[in-house]
């Protein structure tokens, strides 16, 4: 199937774009996209705060700055900042390993959790809705694609 087969757009021709320069235009307009739908959904923190306090929550423990930095493919400055205003906002406490003074761990607060707790159901729909029409084989084809990319990605 050809990409010009696949999107329609009054504006743009696709004809003759190579498939993997399609995908990733694609899932950088997709991104960009769905940040700003996030944002107003999310409304008190952003998109991309929200998205460090989702990363936390997968931690076994609570991670270091340079832990969370790695899940979230970003920085450890960008991932700073992101905490600094999270814990203006009293989401998250950074405080210093007692057993490594040099390393900084984020804990996520009561009114975080709170926050989180309230949001659930909205972010449930919200991610129902994403994905409707979308079989578990195209989620599976989709993760596989996008963590070989990433691998290749660490490659070069």
């Amino acid at each position: 199937m050809k990409i010009k087969e696949v999107l329609q757009h009054e504006n743009v021709d696709f004809t003759g774009i190579e498939s993997s320069y399609f995908l990733l235009g694609l899932l950088s307009a997709f991104d960009n996209r769905f940040q700003a739908m996030a944002d107003k959904l999310i409304g008190e923190i952003s998109w991309k705060q929200f998205f460090a306090i989702i990363c936390i929550n997968l931690c076994k423990e609570n991670p270091t700055i340079k832990e969370l930095a790695e899940i979230m493919g970003s920085s450890h400055q960008n991932v700073k900042q992101i905490l600094l205003k999270l814990e203006k906002k009293e989401f998250v406490e950074i405080l210093s390993d007692p057993r490594d003074k040099r390393k900084q761990r984020v804990l996520l607060t009561k009114k975080c959790l709170s926050f989180c707790s309230e949001n659930d159901d909205k972010s449930m729909r919200t991610v129902k809705a994403l994905f409707n029409g979308i079989t578990e084989e195209q989620l599976i084809t989709t993760i596989r694609t996008i963590t070989q990319m990433e691998a290749n990605l660490s490659n070069i």
